[in-house]
């Protein structure tokens, strides 16, 4: 296949180079391929490419029996549709309405095994009966029509309307009627009648559904697919017969209580779900963050409370009125909001809406004091070094602060820079076929670091050493303080061969440290090192300054930084950047080799 490159289409040459390199594509993950494919879009480039096109899916619709599933294209080849069926196990449902996740696939794979004792008998059941002793017998008898199954010299026995607990009892009274003595009887029920139910009302596949007449509602609801959780309703699902309502179910006495009424169906039965009736939606602090469905016009708070199961952490609720295209907000404790009436289309969020009474600081490193320290919420730095028992291996004046905060501000902004070096490599041009081969093997290694990148965690460490006013830093709680211990050493790490702890001296320069670790690698830019103090600060040392003016200290590290080896100056520059970045918060050198 012969390709054609345009200098004015933006990572379309890329996108097409990396496609007849599978092997290499296959390093990209799902969401820069995403991003290589939009390039291509945006530019009304052809999804040639067989790595990045999607290849066209039957359109699926509600209720339909089969989903169209697109077969992997070959090169140069059209992509063409395969119908494949329906998996039994329907998908998890998304929906935030309380109760949508009830129907599964769970109740139409299983039906029912053990009669319970107040199944009751009906045409068409079949009933074991064994006589022993002066007469035998063992057989499963239907019962008839009539009601009744035919016992041999015994005649018809009605059963039909007797309770599967009452069922011994009544074949052995009708047994006993003929034999006075010297023949017993058992009898019990063997397999359920099998009927055919309607599904109707507000369900995803209404139809005629197989089963038996011991079935739960549950089982011929699922096999339609479940109640429609934007239209059905779950309160009052009805079971129709001859035109008349037999019996109603609310569904919530099931999910919150386990409650499930014992409807007994027979062929021709409908289960109607008539439509939803009024809703609020529950937000926040609540065990059943969902939309909740009520009957009647107004409910309150409290009824809502019920169902949604307030954290224990919730000490408010916020009301927000359905009024139209004016939204009004009201703020309550919840000690006050029992009464507070709701109306259709209202929404709750449970709040916490405490002042913090007590921080935790923990102080790690060289003292001879508690690790855990409990400070009033509003304390000073100054508050808890005054509480702090230094001994002489401690070095207060490198105390080092870190702060989660400041780490996952530190995240961030990794985050950020990487995003945008991402897109840099996504969106580059290519000017030629050659050019672009190239940029697609160096892109790939790029992006490959790129997600290795992003797994660093930064350290979150707060520079408060040099800082006069330092003891009047408010604490926050999870903040850790460290108190470095005089160990002496300085530690040479990144590329140098040897990486290791050397002995401080005072006459020794960063190129001497260097030096005893064996140097620079070959993969080495010797003329970015940093030099990272015990107190958080850090100092970036040219080639020329590395035997004159940058001073090594006890307990300093010092981070040879990797050279970036990449055609495009600009994409150097970023990595470069990014490079520092890591070595200062997280401090550790990552190569991009």
């Amino acid at each position: 296949m012969r390709l054609s490159f345009c200098s004015c289409l933006p990572a379309l040459a890329l996108a097409l180079t990396i496609s007849t390199a599978p092997a290499a594509h296959a390093q990209l993950t799902a969401e820069q391929q995403q991003a290589l494919q939009n390039a291509i879009n945006a530019q009304g480039g052809s999804a040639a490419s067989p790595a990045l096109s999607t290849s066209p899916q039957a359109p699926g619709r509600t209720g339909s029996l089969f989903q169209g599933r697109a077969s992997a294209p070959s090169l140069g080849a059209a992509a063409a549709p395969r119908v494949t069926p329906m998996p039994t196990a329907a998908p998890l449902v998304s929906s935030d309405v309380f109760g949508a996740q009830l129907f599964t696939g769970a109740f139409a794979r299983e039906g029912a095994t053990v009669f319970n004792p107040d199944y009751v008998v009906a045409t068409g059941d079949s009933v074991q009966v064994r006589l022993w002793g002066a007469f035998e017998f063992d057989a499963q008898l239907v019962v008839d029509p009539q009601g009744n199954v035919f016992v041999p010299n015994v005649g018809p026995v009605a059963v039909r309307g007797v309770r599967n607990a009452d069922l011994q009892a009544t074949v052995a009274r009708a047994v006993g009627r003929v034999y006075r003595s010297n023949v017993s009887s058992y009898a019990s029920l063997a397999e359920a009648q099998p009927v055919r139910v309607f599904v109707s009302g507000f369900v995803p596949r209404p139809g005629l559904y197989s089963g038996t007449s011991m079935d739960s509602l549950l089982h011929y609801l699922d096999q339609a697919g479940g109640i429609d959780p934007e239209r059905g309703s779950f309160l009052e699902v009805q079971v129709q017969r001859n035109g008349q309502t037999r019996g109603r179910v609310n569904l919530y006495d099931f999910l919150l209580q386990g409650h499930m009424p014992t409807l007994q169906l027979a062929s021709g039965d409908v289960i109607f779900v008539p439509p939803r009736q009024n809703t609020v939606k529950v937000s926040g602090l609540a065990a059943n963050a969902r939309r909740f469905e009520f009957s009647g016009e107004r409910r309150t708070v409290a009824d809502l409370m019920a169902l949604a199961k307030p954290q224990a952490a919730a000490t408010h609720v916020r009301v927000v009125r359905n009024t139209g295209t004016v939204r009004n907000t009201e703020y309550y404790a919840l000690g006050e909001a029992a009464q507070v009436s709701l109306g259709n289309g209202d929404e709750l969020e449970f709040t916490a809406d405490k002042k913090p009474g007590t921080i935790t600081v923990r102080v790690e490193g060289e003292h001879d004091s508690p690790q855990e320290y409990v400070l009033p919420y509003g304390s000073q730095l100054g508050d808890l070094l005054s509480r702090i028992q230094l001994n002489d291996r401690s070095q207060m004046q490198n105390v080092q602060l870190f702060r989660q905060s400041v780490k996952q501000r530190q995240k961030d902004l990794l985050a950020t820079s990487l995003r945008s070096l991402e897109t840099a490599l996504l969106t580059a041009r290519s000017g030629s076929g050659e050019e672009a081969s190239l940029r697609t093997q160096e892109a790939n290694l790029t992006l490959q670091w790129v997600e290795r990148a992003k797994q660093i965690e930064p350290l979150g460490q707060v520079l408060i050493a040099q800082n006069g006013n330092r003891n009047e830093l408010m604490l926050e709680n999870g903040d850790v303080l460290r108190i470095p211990t005089r160990d002496g050493l300085v530690l040479i790490s990144g590329e140098v061969l040897f990486p290791n702890s050397v002995a401080f001296e005072p006459r020794l320069s960063v190129n001497d440290y260097i030096q005893r670790a064996g140097g620079f690698t070959q993969n080495a830019d010797n003329a970015r090192v940093v030099v990272a103090r015990v107190d958080g600060s850090f100092v970036q040392a040219d080639a020329s300054d590395l035997d004159r003016n940058t001073r090594v200290n006890a307990g300093d590290q010092v981070l040879v930084l990797p050279k970036v080896d990449v055609k495009n100056r600009q994409f150097a520059l970023d990595i470069t950047r990014i490079l520092s970045q890591i070595a200062i918060t997280a401090g550790v050198v990552f190569g991009i080799n």
